[in-house]
């Protein structure tokens, strides 16, 4: 993200998985969030500028980010497992650097349906401060629901003109969910041209009020 980037090396079930880790002005942190990336077979990698941008947000706003390229990707070992091993990734990433603290997870697209997953695997036993889900793949994967009790700490963006996974399936799964979204006028699903309010939306989520 930035010249002040830490590069890392994670310890994950299918080998070494690389990760930048970006620290906020202000010390301590309030938490880690854990950025998980769009799909490894068609260009995702934590160099994503969604990915970049939702950690760029939580940054400013006084938390510690990490990103990592899923199994496969980059320099990380290993191969695609469909979502599977990627969230045995993520959670690996989790266990190795924020163990404890304040614990926020955040996915673009493929990886929003990673992070569904790694909620739905560690509700009830680590607290969950803030999940924001962009671009969620509902339409592709089986993102998982969101448990009732975390909806007031989710964020789901969405673009209104998105061409990958269409807004309608998107409110067609929020829906029984009772669960808001927040739908970006004319942006389509990498939200070229409006990283702004993306970065602006997820902003507001952490500091309501501010």
């Amino acid at each position: 993200m930035n010249a002040a980037s830490v590069k890392l090396n994670i310890a994950g079930l299918a080998g070494v998985m690389e990760a930048l880790r970006d620290e906020p002005r202000a010390a301590p942190p309030k938490g880690t969030v854990f950025v998980a990336h769009p799909h490894p077979l068609f260009g995702g990698s934590m160099d994503n500028k969604v990915v970049q941008t939702i950690a760029r947000a939580f940054v400013h706003c006084g938390w510690r980010s990490l990103r990592f390229n899923f199994r496969g990707v980059g320099r990380s070992a290993g191969v695609y497992d469909e979502g599977r091993g990627e969230c045995d990734d993520l959670l690996a990433a989790i266990d190795e650097c924020a163990p404890t603290g304040a614990l926020a997870l955040a996915g673009f697209s493929f990886g929003s349906f990673v992070a569904s997953s790694a909620v739905e695997r560690i509700h009830g036993l680590r607290p969950l401060s803030s999940l924001v889900l962009v671009g969620a793949a509902v339409s592709r994967f089986a993102v998982a629901a969101i448990p009732t009790d975390l909806h007031p700490k989710t964020l789901l963006i969405h673009g209104e003109a998105d061409d990958t996974v269409p807004l309608a399936d998107v409110l067609q799964w929020a829906r029984p969910q009772s669960l808001p979204v927040s739908v970006v006028p004319g942006a389509a699903h990498f939200f070229h041209g409006q990283l702004h309010t993306l970065r602006y939306l997820v902003a507001r989520h952490l500091s309501p009020g501010s």
